[in-house]
């Protein structure tokens, strides 16, 4: 069973060629890499390629024409999927040598359509840490999973502790093909893409496995675009917006306790009033407003 690495790039050159040979020195090499360049203007970039190219035959590489951004470019990616299992890597984050062998094993049970392999937080330097977000990402993890090193999820369960606290770590996730193909990103959403994907596939039965075999980091920007997107307020609208959308389709399947966790969405309440020193700091006014409202609003 070859696993399609799907690989989005816009961004740092040095950490997009280090995930790449993260990706090459897995210990499994049954796998295609599939680098979609969205056009990042880097005159060296052509050269690395094709040398990728001429090295490896199972790297493709395409560029696109014009920039999609990062919602445009994962549908893109999608697109070109053509083995059952596929992987959307993150184009700074690292996989562990063990990642591959570990999604493969997953797998091996027909019925789970959706694979959260254990995950390591690594800063800007490489360097492992655990930020408070990340802690409690963790709790909720090992709250649903009741201590197990393995686990099988699915229905209400998992789609509560979800949307409590997204402990998803997007680019880690291998998904089974025909379920990512069949439900695909929803175009209106440029934060939250990742986890409405999953419930949607949760939504449709799909089952979850959780592993904690560590074998992949993730890279934590202090300035990432998700972080940004929070100063100015712009997350936590869409955030709503999800909640909302979220609370209504589990109300429709009886999900009465998942769908009083959307309306409440507890943690993503505290994340703004985490984040309204910071904007202060930063006289974010508009920013402000928004967070406020996100945190008290009914």
């Amino acid at each position: 069973m070859t696993i399609d690495v799907m690989f989005p790039y816009y961004g740092d050159v040095a950490m997009m060629k280090a995930a790449v040979s993260s990706i090459l020195a897995q210990e499994d090499r049954d796998f295609r890499l599939t680098i979609v360049d969205d056009g990042y203007p880097d005159e060296t970039l052509p050269a690395y390629f094709q040398g990728l190219i001429d090295s490896d035959d199972r790297v493709r590489y395409y560029r696109n024409d014009t920039n999609l951004g990062a919602n445009g470019n994962y549908k893109k990616c999608l697109s070109l999927v053509e083995h059952d299992v596929v992987v959307v890597m993150g184009a700074d984050d690292i996989m562990l040598p063990n990642y591959i062998g570990t999604i493969r094993k997953a797998f091996d049970n027909p019925e789970v359509s959706i694979v959260q392999p254990g995950v390591e937080v690594i800063d800007e330097n490489g360097t492992v840490y655990l930020p408070l977000g990340d802690k409690v990402k963790d709790r909720l993890r090992r709250m649903v999973v009741g201590g197990s090193e393995l686990a099988i999820l699915s229905g209400e369960p998992i789609a509560q502790s979800l949307i409590t606290g997204d402990w998803l770590y997007f680019p880690s996730v291998a998904w089974r093909a025909k379920a990512i193909l069949k439900h695909d990103f929803r175009e209106q959403y440029n934060v939250v893409q990742d986890i409405a994907l999953a419930m949607d596939i949760i939504m449709d039965g799909g089952k979850m496995l959780v592993t904690d075999t560590v074998c992949f980091q993730y890279r934590r920007h202090r300035e990432s675009d998700s972080s940004v997107r929070a100063l100015d307020g712009r997350r936590f609208v869409e955030e709503r917006a999800f909640f909302d959308e979220c609370a209504r389709d589990f109300a429709a399947l009886g999900w009465t306790k998942a769908a009083r966790a959307a309306r409440l969405h507890v943690t993503s309440r505290l994340n703004a009033l985490v984040l309204t020193p910071k904007v202060v700091q930063k006289r974010m006014w508009p920013g402000l407003k928004k967070l406020l409202a996100h945190s008290v609003r009914p």
